[in-house]
């Protein structure tokens, strides 16, 4: 087992090797903001030049384009819709996106990130513009989380999949483990998380890339490295040490309930 811990910002191999364009999609309430925030600023930190799409027109509470400021100062370019931010849930799609998905395959350094809504709703959107995506290489990464209340069982989550497909017109090529109680997320949590995710990488013969570690302390510097002691150290090790084709990822909470952003 290495004793090596991956520091705050950093991206495991199979996430630093993603294709120019990446669809982060999911079952409503997995996490899947938060991932790909986190993907977006740790992408950028590599050096690539990071676009993210917001096309959650779910949810008007955790989307994308509210942390704005957020991603900008990472050197991370935000394209949303006229009504991200609102209450509208009306979605705007410009010729911007078509535009930033050309860009992303033209220039092997950049990364576009796309956060698609929740379920076979959120996924309507991506359907605008699947046809466009699936013209060149690009990579959709189906995030699932074991403690939501649709897909507590692996065959509910790999069941979901299929509608999600049909509406965005995409085919999923991998997963990410996102499974997490919020604060209240501890080592049996994380690690249940991860049986979970390999059963349902079983049901849909598709690889999972990373299983996700969330950091619940306050925000920190890229760079920064947790105590060897901390439950969160322990699970990072452990993880990478028995999944080495789908490591530990060590994400930071940014995306809050309105209650705790006021905290």
């Amino acid at each position: 087992m290495t004793n090596q811990l991956p520091a705050l910002g950093s991206l495991p191999a199979t996430l630093a090797a993603l294709p120019a364009v990446t669809v982060v999609c999911g079952h409503y309430g997995v996490g899947k903001t938060n991932f790909s925030i986190n993907l977006a600023i740790d992408a950028a930190r590599t050096g690539r030049q990071v676009t993210l799409i917001d096309m959650d027109v779910v949810n008007p509470y955790f989307r994308s384009s509210d942390y704005a400021d957020l991603v900008e100062a990472a050197g991370v370019k935000l394209i949303a819709p006229d009504y991200a931010g609102t209450a509208l849930d009306t979605p705007v799609l410009s010729g911007a996106i078509e535009a930033a998905i050309d860009d992303a395959w033209a220039h092997p350094d950049r990364l576009l990130v796309i956060d698609a809504g929740g379920d076979d709703v959120g996924a309507t959107a991506l359907g605008r513009v699947s046809a466009h995506i699936a013209q060149g290489p690009y990579a959709f990464l189906y995030v699932v989380n074991g403690c939501r209340e649709q897909t507590r069982t692996p065959q509910e989550a790999a069941e979901l999949l299929p509608d999600i497909e049909r509406q965005a017109r995409l085919r999923a090529t991998a997963l990410v483990n996102n499974t997490h109680l919020a604060r209240f997320t501890d080592a049996d949590v994380v690690e249940s998380g991860v049986a979970f995710a390999e059963e349902v990488s079983s049901l849909l013969d598709m690889p999972v890339l990373a299983h996700t570690v969330p950091h619940f302390g306050p925000l920190a510097p890229a760079g920064v490295t947790l105590a060897a002691d901390s439950e969160e150290a322990a699970l990072v090790r452990t993880i990478s040490a028995r999944h080495a084709s789908a490591p530990a990822y060590l994400v930071q909470i940014y995306v809050r309930t309105p209650w705790e952003r006021d905290q």
